[in-house]
């Protein structure tokens, strides 16, 4: 008996004659060897009442915090609980499974078209490549930092050589390094 609604994906419900788990944000689909989620749980008789929880699911530690302060603050057994979360374990593997068979994870290549082919091939023959790359990347949204966004560039593009290249970002708290590594990033696709 499937007792998880998966209607909307950042708000998964479970639910059974006396418990009902929110779990708050969704899971993530990665990382298998982990489940970790925000959870409220509530007596199905008095919803004005609730634990609300972080926590991986494979942490049998947590888990078994979760079971003991629940059990206390609703007033239910702990085998009760315990017997919930196990199935809430399963129907949320199964859940995640699911949907990552059906989004096909395998890559997909963008295939050009002959004029993107060859407007390809003649931005490749300029004389000034890197500095026509500079500004492409520049009217891409990524403003300043031209030195450092065409090494950034440069530095990314090698990822399908045999020995690609790598860098490290150095500089203070909130002068946008993780802004220029992710914009730069999202050009290398």
């Amino acid at each position: 008996m499937n007792n998880l609604n998966t209607q909307n994906p950042s708000q998964l419900e479970y639910a059974n004659k006396l418990i009902r788990i929110t779990v708050l944000g969704g899971i993530r689909l990665d990382g298998l060897d982990r489940m970790r989620v925000t959870l409220k749980i509530q007596a199905t008789e008095i919803e004005s009442l609730a634990v609300r929880h972080n926590l991986d699911l494979y942490n049998d530690t947590q888990v078994e915090k979760l079971i003991r302060k629940t059990a206390t603050k609703l007033e239910i057994g702990t085998s009760v609980i315990e017997a919930s979360i196990n199935e809430l374990i399963e129907e949320l593997e199964k859940y995640r499974l699911a949907e990552l068979e059906s989004k096909d994870e395998s890559p997909k290549s963008k295939v050009l078209t002959e004029k993107e082919k060859n407007e390809a091939l003649e931005l490749l023959r300029t004389k000034d490549l890197l500095l026509r790359t500079n500004e492409l990347i520049g009217k891409s949204g990524i403003i300043g930092e031209e030195t450092n966004r065409l090494i950034m560039y440069l530095i990314f593009s090698s990822r399908k050589r045999e020995q690609p290249l790598h860098i490290i970002s150095l500089g203070s708290s909130g002068t946008g390094k993780t802004h220029l590594q992710e914009s730069i990033g999202n050009l290398t696709r």
